[in-house]
C-alpha cells in the first residue's frame, strides 16, 4: 500500500480520488437505465420477463415470477443447519438492537383547550432489493427486512435476480423467510426497481425501496426517488482505520482487506500517527493478499483506492477521519473510547482491536446499510426510522384560538395572504 504524509495536499487528493467512485460519476449509464425504467412503466410484466431473459438468462412468467411456498420449503432442505442456526442468532441481535430505535405517537394537552402531538405510522408497503448473481448476501436480507418488520410495515416485498435455472439462491430465500418477507419475486436490476416504483400486473407498487445493488440499481433508485422514497444511493464499500503505535499491524491489515475484497472500487484507508505501524501494515497486506482467495480483487482495490496516511498528531488524524467520513471507521488507539467522542462523521464506529468491521456486517445487531462516499456527514445508517412517517397533530378549542386569533391574522396580512387571515377571522365575526 502507498504510504504518504498527511497534509492538506494529500488529504485533498484522497477526497477527490474517493469521489470518483460515486454513482453520480456514472452519467454514461443513466440513459440506459432511463430506457429500462420507461419500458417497464409502459409494458409492465412483459418488460420484466424480457429483461430477465436478456440479462439473467432465465425464463420467467406470470405463473413463476413469485417464489412459492414449495420453493421456500426446498430451500430449507438445502441450507446447512449450522448456517441456519447462525442466521437465527444474528437475526435475534438485529431485532433486539432495532427495537430500541422504535418511536411512538405522543400528544400534549393543556388546560386552555390546546392539544399538540405527533402521530407515528409505519409505511404500508416497502420493497427490498437483494443482489443476486455470483454473490450471495443473506446478511443484507436480514439488515434490510428486520428494521421494516420492527417498524410494523404491513407488507414487505423482496426482489432478487434468479439464476439461469429460474430459481433464487436457497440461502437468500431462507434468510428472507426468517426475517419476515411477505413476498419474494424473481427479478433484479433496474427493471426490478422500476417494478417496485411503478407496479406491474404481478408486482405491486411500493412506498419505499431499500437495499444495495450494482450501478444500474443505484441509478434506477436515484431516478425513481420522489415517485417513491428510497434509503440512499449506495456507493462502493469503504473502511478507515484510525490507529496509533499501540495497534496490531496484522489486525489492521486484515481489517483493511475485509472491505478491499468487495470489489476493485472498494476503499481501504489507514490514518496513523506511527510510520513504523504504516510500514508493517503495508507488508502484512502483501502477505494476506497472496494467501486469500480474492487476492486479485484486493490488489486492484488497494492499487486504486488504498491509502496509508501518516499524521503528525492524533488530532490531525482525527480531523482527517472526520473529513473523509468513512462508511466504516475502526479506532485502534491507546484510548479508543476517548477518540470516539471526537468523531463526528462515520457510518459505523468500531471501538478497540476486537471490534472488527465484519462483526457489524453479520452479527452485532446495528445495521450494516451505511452511508458511503462522504455522505456520513449528513446521512445515517438504515434504521427503523426509515420505515416510519410522522404526522403533526393540532387541535385548538374556540377559547384557545380566540386568545391568539389577532396575532395570526396580523402575521398572515404581513405576508399579504388575506385568505389565510380571513380563515381565522370568520370564526370570530360579530
Amino acid at each position: 500500500m502507498r504510504i504518504e504524509k498527511l497534509n492538506e495536499t494529500t488529504k485533498k487528493n484522497l477526497l477527490e480520488d474517493l469521489l470518483k467512485r460515486s454513482p453520480n460519476s456514472y452519467e454514461q449509464y443513466e440513459k440506459s437505465v432511463r430506457k429500462i425504467l420507461d419500458t417497464v412503466k409502459e409494458q409492465k410484466d412483459k418488460a420484466l420477463f424480457d429483461y430477465t431473459a436478456r440479462f439473467d438468462g432465465a425464463q420467467i412468467s406470470a405463473s413463476t415470477i413469485q417464489v412459492t411456498e414449495e420453493e421456500i420449503k426446498e430451500a430449507y432442505e438445502m441450507i446447512d443447519e449450522n448456517l441456519l442456526c447462525i442466521v437465527r442468532k444474528a437475526l435475534k441481535n438485529i431485532e433486539s438492537y432495532h427495537a430500541k430505535q422504535m418511536q411512538y405517537s405522543w400528544f400534549d394537552s393543556k388546560p386552555d383547550g390546546t392539544m399538540l402531538g405527533q402521530k407515528v405510522t409505519a409505511l404500508q408497503r416497502v420493497g427490498v432489493y437483494v443482489p443476486g448473481g455470483k454473490a450471495v448476501y443473506p446478511s443484507s436480507v436480514l439488515m434490510n427486512i428486520m428494521p421494516a418488520k420492527v417498524a410494523g410495515v404491513e407488507e414487505i416485498i423482496m426482489v432478487t435476480p434468479p439464476g439461469k435455472d429460474g430459481k433464487v439462491n436457497p440461502t437468500t430465500l431462507v434468510a428472507a423467510k426468517e426475517a419476515g418477507a411477505d413476498k419474494v419475486y424473481k427479478v433484479g436490476g433496474a427493471q426490478a426497481i422500476a417494478a417496485l416504483a411503478y407496479g406491474t400486473e404481478s408486482i405491486p407498487k411500493v412506498d419505499k425501496i431499500v437495499g444495495p445493488g450494482n450501478i444500474y440499481v443505484a441509478l434506477a433508485k436515484k431516478a425513481v426517488y420522489g415517485h417513491v422514497s428510497i434509503d440512499s444511493i449506495a456507493g462502493p464499500s469503504e473502511i478507515l482505520v484510525l490507529a496509533d503505535e499501540t495497534a496490531n499491524p496484522r489486525y489492521v491489515a486484515a481489517d483493511l482487506l475485509s472491505q478491499a475484497e468487495h470489489d476493485e472500487l472498494a476503499s481501504a484507508i489507514l490514518v496513523t500517527t506511527s510510520m513504523e505501524l504504516a510500514e508493517k501494515v503495508s507488508k502484512e497486506t502483501d502477505i494476506f493478499t497472496a494467501e486469500l482467495s480474492r487476492g486479485e480483487i484486493m490488489r486492484k482495490s488497494l492499487d486504486n483506492y488504498g491509502h496509508i496516511l501518516v499524521a503528525d498528531t492524533l488530532e490531525d488524524a482525527i480531523g482527517a477521519a472526520n473529513e473523509i467520513a468513512s462508511e466504516h471507521l475502526e479506532i485502534m488507539t491507546r484510548d479508543p473510547h476517548q477518540v470516539m467522542t471526537k468523531i463526528r462523521n462515520a457510518g459505523a464506529i468500531f471501538i478497540g482491536e476486537y471490534s472488527s468491521e465484519p462483526l457489524g456486517d453479520y452479527f452485532a445487531g446495528p445495521n450494516h446499510v451505511l452511508p458511503t462516499n462522504g455522505t456520513a456527514k449528513f446521512f445515517s445508517p438504515l434504521s427503523v426510522d426509515d420505515f416510519l412517517k410522522k404526522s403533526s397533530i393540532i387541535s385548538y378549542s374556540r377559547e384557545a384560538l380566540e386568545a391568539i386569533h389577532t396575532d395570526i391574522e396580523q402575521f398572515a396580512e404581513a405576508e399579504q395572504l388575506t385568505a389565510h387571515a380571513n380563515s381565522i377571522k370568520v370564526r370570530f365575526e360579530e
